[in-house]
């Protein structure tokens, strides 16, 4: 039994420092912050590497990053040039649009104005031309009253007419001034059959609006009414006075 285990002994020694032991290496002791450092460094250079390779593969391919800054800063100035230029722009048209406008105004007043200075030249020499042809024994009564001017013309509502008329009375006339009635005998069609209707009609309670005082000439205008569905086909306009026919003039429409 001491043999056997002396030869067990032996055998443990010559596997553990014979020639079949393992072997042992001597290594420095590192501390772990060492290790660490070399490791990012390590990381650095593999990270400045790519970037470099990245950097080359752009050039290569026709890209570098400071040439596109540069256009980027470029293309910016540009862009916020033409903003500014397109603000002044815009600014200056809303001024020539707001200068249009007002001219396109003053010339539309203007207009308006010529347009009623020419109605009122015209009224002028009707006028002018009216008394001009004050005659007498022409177109006048004895008295010698005289109606020109006469104009019917529809106004708004169906039915509804607007007269104007001129009235003068000659120098020397006998009468020095008219005090009387504006009475219109009206012919009109209804139903198809000619109608005489006189306005305004006997105990009319509008026929205040149709008393005149004329004592040299007067113009006058106003309204009157026919019924509906009849049609206005000739006006006779007469200046009434106690019952007599002063004046008339006839107008077909």
């Amino acid at each position: 039994m001491a043999v056997l285990a002396t030869s067990l002994i032996r055998k443990r020694l010559r596997q553990r420092f014979g020639i079949s032991a393992p072997k042992v290496a001597v290594r420095t002791h590192v501390s772990w912050y060492w290790r660490l450092l070399l490791v990012v460094a390590l990381l650095s250079l593999s990270l400045a590497a790519a970037a470099w390779v990245y950097d080359v593969g752009r050039r290569f391919a026709g890209f570098h990053s400071r040439e596109s800054d540069r256009e980027i800063s470029s293309l910016r100035t540009r862009t916020e040039a033409l903003e500014t230029e397109l603000a002044v722009l815009r600014q200056s048209s809303a001024a020539g649009e707001s200068s249009v406008q007002i001219e396109r105004s003053a010339k539309e007043r203007l207009l308006r104005q010529v347009a009623q200075l020419e109605q009122e030249n015209a009224s002028l020499k009707e006028d002018l031309a009216f008394f001009e042809s004050i005659v007498p024994g022409v177109g006048a009564s004895e008295d010698g009253l005289k109606i020109s001017r006469l104009r019917v013309e529809p106004e708004g509502e169906e039915g509804r007419y607007r007269y104007r008329l001129l009235i003068a009375m000659e120098s020397g006339a006998r009468s020095k001034e008219f005090r009387g009635l504006l009475q219109f005998h009206l012919k009109v069609q209804q139903a198809g059959k000619d109608v005489m209707m006189i306005l305004p009609a006997e105990g009319d309670s509008a026929a205040g609006k149709f008393r005149l005082e004329i004592k040299r000439f007067l113009r006058t205008e106003g309204y009157f009414s026919i019924p509906k569905g009849t049609v206005l086909k000739g006006v006779e306009a007469r200046l009434v006075q106690d019952g007599s026919v002063r004046a008339k003039q006839s107008l077909s429409l």
